[in-house]
């Protein structure tokens, strides 16, 4: 078991074990997730960027492919 200290400004160090096993360096991101009593630590995923224009339906028409399709 690994064990590290809270602070006084409720920081802990991330014991470098577990930064190896998480793959963490710095400026990644972690994320918590509490089940039944207990917390999971994982390194945070990189957000979905959705396509903005997917939802311009109206704009996917066999002509706008054709003009765009060198973009």
């Amino acid at each position: 078991m690994i064990i590290s200290r809270i602070t006084t400004k409720a920081q802990t160090t991330i014991p470098q074990a577990v930064r190896t096993a998480l793959g963490l360096g710095p400026g990644d991101a972690v994320a918590y997730e509490i089940v039944d009593g207990h917390v999971r630590l994982t390194k945070a995923r990189e957000p979905q960027r959705d396509d903005p224009f997917a939802t311009f339906d109206e704009w996917d028409g066999d002509a706008d492919r054709r003009a765009y399709a060198d973009f």
